[in-house]
């Protein structure tokens, strides 16, 4: 993703889903786009990543059709959020 919008969300009351659903409605919005790529700091990722957090920029959630990525360059509680630049991996 080489343009995105940057997203501020701190509301400790919802989830991660949440907040990237709350990101992507506003970008949708604003830019007439779905987004298919978000990127967050790897401590904002569920437990259930926690192998995954150590990964700069690896795979390790989806959020409604979402790719979201961890990235130490993003701040807690910010999403860069946008069209991912690439295909999506074909699956076997």
């Amino acid at each position: 993703m080489n343009v995105g919008m940057l997203w501020f969300d701190n509301d400790s009351k919802v989830s991660l889903d949440i907040k990237v659903e709350r990101a992507a409605a506003y970008y949708s919005k604003k830019y007439g786009k779905t987004p298919t790529l978000c990127f967050v700091h790897p401590s904002m990722l569920p437990d259930a990543c926690a192998a995954a957090k150590d990964e700069v920029q690896g795979k390790v959630y989806t959020s409604d059709g979402i790719e979201v990525r961890s990235n130490r360059s993003v701040l807690p509680n910010h999403f860069w959020i946008g069209v991912n630049g690439f295909p999506p991996a074909a699956t076997a």
